[in-house]
């Protein structure tokens, strides 16, 4: 039985949700998404709550069940609120700087990095170190902030490059020295 697929879901004022033809579209102060729901599954408009009903007990249909739920949760939450993922930049002289909408990055290569962000997402920029990824859509911010981190991952020995701001770096110890060098 699924918890989270049961509970039912908040529907916030100033948030319209239609469930049509298969799809789940929300409209709130920050924009608008879409969602394609499986056939097997059905969303229910009950006054200001919706509820996601299975069809039958297969595997299948309760895989679906709790991710459902928590795509349209997530729909309601990105349009009223927003979402966010927070980077580090750790290295001397790694840098980020925003230029119109692109984000350039200067981490180590022999030339600055230009991102272009993807459709509903913006890069704040809040200290040369610090950058923010915000959007309404909690995958595409994920994906994105992804995106950044993989232009120079941190490394486990001084921990150069770019992180999340709450991810943990498991550093290693350097090559240690023999004592007395050279050959025998």
């Amino acid at each position: 039985m699924s918890r989270i697929g049961n509970a039912p879901i908040q529907i916030p004022s100033g948030v319209d949700v239609t469930v049509q033809d298969g799809e789940v579209i929300v409209k709130g102060p920050k924009g608008e998404l879409r969602q394609k729901i499986v056939g097997e599954i059905e969303v229910i408009r009950e006054d200001s709550t919706l509820r996601v009903v299975r069809k039958s007990d297969e595997k299948y249909h309760r895989s679906l069940h709790g991710l459902t739920r928590t795509l349209i949760n997530n729909m309601i939450i990105g349009v009223t609120q927003g979402f966010r993922k927070d980077l580090e930049i750790s290295g001397v002289g790694y840098r980020a700087t925003k230029e119109g909408d692109s984000l350039v990055l200067s981490v180590g290569y022999s030339h600055p990095v230009r991102l272009q962000p993807p459709q509903g997402i913006t890069y704040v920029v809040e200290s040369p170190t610090r950058i923010s990824v915000q959007g309404i859509d909690k995958q595409l911010v994920g994906a994105e902030a992804a995106r950044i981190r993989s232009v120079r991952e941190p490394e486990p020995y001084k921990g150069k490059g770019i992180k999340y701001v709450d991810e943990v770096i498991r550093r290693k110890a350097g090559k240690a020295g023999k004592a007395g060098g050279g050959r025998r």
